[in-house]
């Protein structure tokens, strides 16, 4: 499991060891540079100094001074040496007068040469003892750093976790949290940084408690809504078992059989409108043929369309429309809008099902010549349980005031759009927008 104080403490203890490795090379190259400046000045005065000195044509030898770190060799015009110190060490032939660098078997050197009536003198000095000086140089930089590094990790171990503590207070506060205490979490006194993610969790508690409500409130509804039609089935059956005949007792079975049929439509509805929740598992969103979901709509309620007298035909279907979705849920919310057109159109009226291309989306349409919803209810009808006065027209009566509440949460998972309006027929245009996905023809071949 990852910490954010261990992760501080690594990538700041890190960060300042790599500043600190920098710092001590930049402190050895500088270190390194004023060396060579001033050996340098040392081998040029060391060999002007050697220039006053009498040489009899012989070589002296000084004696093996391990100590010294110097090598100086005389020449005359014929290349006899006249004077040379440790002789031990072997000085490199000098191919240039002034400063230069030469190699040998002991190593890299550092060279200075110059004439001085007929003598070349030469100082040599090997480049290890400048490296060796500089090198001490930067850890005597370095060392005080490493030194407090240890009291400097406890030290920001420590401001790490003092930093930390708004955010484990908001974690202590979150944890208190229940179903029953959805309460936003206050922003007072939190460090800048921790106020969008506040702001983020309080919007989420929000809608929580938001979705917590809506769904007390459909139970509470399902449960006031199912109490009626199972009082009803109760007193159906009573009277069942009342009947003094057999013409009595089948209008009382009859009557039976319809309650069973409206509570069952009703618990079938309940069941198709939580499937369609947020959060619920639904199936996954594949491309779907919209004119195939209208003529099978059409062809699924066209018994009951004939037997009521009414006039119900695919009026528009453009080929090749493709939307991503769940077929099954689009023939769901088609249903639902025809048999809520089929409610409300008289005898001798009409439903047109249109499936086309408007723009860059696709739609579906359902228009009725039934009396239509007024302006100022068309809204609410999307309301759960909500349902509209009963039509003089029609007679007939309401259904379970879910229906077009699914066709809503169908729309919005689809990322559609429902809206009602008035259709050339006269009645009620329901249209429904979706997304073109024409993209997908040819993975749905």
């Amino acid at each position: 499991m990852s910490s954010i104080r261990r992760t501080l403490l690594a990538a700041l203890l890190g960060a300042i060891c790599l500043a600190m490795a920098v710092g001590a090379w930049a402190t050895y190259r500088a270190a390194r540079h004023e060396a060579d400046a001033l050996f340098d000045y040392h081998l040029r005065q060391l060999a002007l100094s050697v220039r006053d000195q009498t040489f009899l044509g012989s070589a002296e030898f000084l004696a093996n001074d391990e100590n010294l770190d110097y090598v100086i060799r005389v020449w005359d015009f014929t290349g006899l040496t006249l004077y040379s110190s440790k002789p031990h060490q072997a000085l490199p032939e000098i191919t240039q007068l002034g400063y230069s660098l030469a190699d040998s078997r002991e190593g890299e050197w550092r060279v200075f040469a110059t004439q001085y009536q007929g003598m070349t003198i030469a100082v040599a000095q090997p480049m290890r003892v400048r490296d060796r000086l500089a090198a001490d140089a930067a850890w005597s930089t370095l060392k005080p750093f490493l030194i407090v590094l240890p009291v400097l990790g406890a030290l920001i171990w420590g401001l790490v976790g003092f930093g930390l503590r708004p955010l484990a207070r908001l974690a202590a506060s979150v944890q208190k949290r229940t179903p029953e205490s959805l309460a936003p979490v206050p922003e007072v006194g939190l460090p800048e940084e921790l106020r969008p993610l506040v702001a983020s969790l309080n919007d989420l508690l929000a809608r929580l408690d938001t979705a917590f409500a809506a769904q007390r409130d459909f139970v509470a509804d399902a449960a006031h809504e199912l109490r009626t039609p199972l009082t009803a089935l109760q007193l159906q059956a009573q009277l069942v078992e009342r009947a003094g005949d057999e013409a009595a007792r089948a209008a009382a079975l009859d009557a039976l059989r319809q309650g069973l049929g409206r509570a069952a439509h009703t618990v079938q509805q309940l069941l198709t409108l939580a499937r369609q929740e947020p959060g619920a598992v639904t199936a996954p969103l594949l491309p779907v043929e919209l004119a195939a979901v209208g003529r099978a709509g059409v062809v699924e309620h066209a018994p009951l369309a004939e037997a009521k007298g009414v006039d119900l035909g695919l009026a528009q279907a453009d080929p090749d429309l493709f939307v991503r979705g769940d077929a099954d849920a689009l023939r769901i919310l088609l249903a639902n809008l025809i048999r809520n057109a089929l409610r409300h159109t008289p005898s001798g009226g009409r439903i047109d099902v249109s499936c086309l291309r408007l723009d860059a989306a696709v739609v579906l349409r359902v228009d009725d010549s039934g009396p239509g919803i007024p302006a100022s209810e068309r809204e609410r009808v999307f309301d759960r349980f909500y349902q509209c006065p009963v039509d003089a027209v029609t007679g007939d009566e309401t259904g379970s005031g879910l229906g077009l509440a699914i066709v809503r949460a169908i729309a919005q998972r689809h990322g559609g759009e429902i809206v009602l309006d008035v259709a050339p027929l006269g009645g009620l245009r329901a249209q429904l927008t979706l997304p073109l996905a024409s993209s997908l023809q040819s993975d749905s071949h």
